[in-house]
This record gives structure tokens, sequence and C-alpha cells, in this order.
């Protein structure tokens, strides 16, 4: 009996990127799914749902064979071009961040159904440094300490590392790093 059972689960098979895929802020980012039916399908329909953690998912938009069904709310910012699954995002936003279900259901002889989650992290593209120098004038010579600071206004997952010659600097006796 497993086997049997396990032989009409089979039947439809559905494939998603396994690692988190990462988009840029105000750019389009594609989440692409791959289906295969082994029977003949009478209808196809696909869903599309968001979650973040600790809230509801909410419906994005799906179709039943050719015919696309938006939710009215999110209609510009996703494309689904059936029987393509594949998800379109037209215009990225940080709250855009978070898990993309797919879910597809194959009506055939009875209706087979899978579903996938894909992990999307938004990046901020990281905007030109600024660097601080107290004192300001920056000249001590052979004495007292300089103090350089460095920011950006934008960006996500930042990280600093500075450089002397092209060389990376490490904390010792003449520096040290907050």
């Amino acid at each position: 009996f497993f086997h049997f059972y396990a032989g009409i689960c089979s039947a439809l098979k559905l494939t998603v990127p396994s690692h988190t895929i990462h988009g840029i802020e105000g750019q389009p980012l594609h989440l692409t799914v791959d289906y295969n039916f082994n029977a003949t399908a009478s209808e196809i329909q696909i869903i599309w749902l968001f979650e973040k953690s600790q809230s509801n998912p909410k419906y994005l938009l799906g179709s039943v064979n050719q015919r696309v069904f938006p939710d009215l709310e999110y209609q510009h910012k996703f494309t689904l071009i059936p029987p393509n699954a594949s998800l379109r995002i037209n215009q990225l936003h940080i709250s855009d961040e978070g898990n993309y279900v797919v879910k597809v259901n194959v009506r055939g002889n009875g209706t087979t159904a899978a579903s996938q989650k894909i992990q999307v992290a938004v990046d901020v593209p990281v905007t030109k440094p600024t660097v601080h120098t107290e004192p300001s004038s920056g000249v001590v010579e052979h004495v007292g300490n300089i103090t350089l600071k460095c920011t950006v206004d934008r960006g996500t997952r930042v990280s600093y590392q500075w450089m002397k010659n092209g060389k990376r600097l490490h904390a010792g006796p003449n520096y040290t790093f907050s």
C-alpha cells in the first residue's frame, strides 16, 4: 500500500531553489519554479502566498489554467504567466523580505497537490562611505591619537574593513578598532 501511495504522490514534482534568494531593493526578482506531472491534467491551479514570521500568509495571486487571479492590492507588483509557475516581483521593497509559498494543484485522475517555500532576502545597496577625522586637522605627529570614523547612510549587512597602502589593518599597539 505504501509504495502505491508514494507512486501517486510523486506524480507531481515541484522544484524551487533550496537556498535563500537575494534581491536588490528597487530591482525586479524572479522566483523560478519548475513542476512536472506524469499524467494528463485537465486543470492546473497555481497559488502564490507570502508569509512573514508571526503573521498570517497573504494571498498574492493565483491562476487556473491560463487565467490569472491577482489580489487587487498587489496586481501591479507581481507577474505570473501560466502554465509557468515562476513568479516575478516587479520592484523589490525591503518589506518583501520573507517566505514565498507556491502551491500547485493538478486535476487529472483525481487531484494532486504540492507546495514549496522560497526564502527571499532583500539587500539595500551600500552608499558611498564618509570618513570623519578627529582632530579635524588630521595632523598628529609623534604625539596623541587620531580617530577615523567611517559611516554609510544606507545598506544592509554592512561590514567595515580598514586598509593602509592596500593591506588590511589589524588591531595592535598602533591601531584599535571599535
